[in-house]
């Protein structure tokens, strides 16, 4: 049984598209098969989508704090 999407890696995702999308190419799928192909590669599609767009705010919010000063750490005595 196919993994969840959201259970895959981002290089899993590209992977598992790029064969769906050879197979698909070949033309020798029945359309209930070519259907569901389909579908499987729109939800990795899309899952892989909201994975590039968490790394583009991680990214982001990481240059973003690049440029906030930084104050001297001291500790404290007990």
């Amino acid at each position: 049984m196919a993994k969840k999407p959201e259970n895959l890696s981002f290089e899993q995702s590209l992977t598992e598209l790029e064969t769906i999308v050879a197979h698909l190419e070949q033309g020798e799928v029945s359309l209930d098969d070519a259907l569901k192909q389909f579908e499987r590669g729109i939800k990795l599609v899309r899952q892989s989508q909201a994975k590039l767009e968490q790394a583009q705010q991680k990214v982001s919010i990481l240059l973003n704090e690049d440029d906030a000063e930084l104050a001297p750490f001291t500790v404290e005595s007990e």
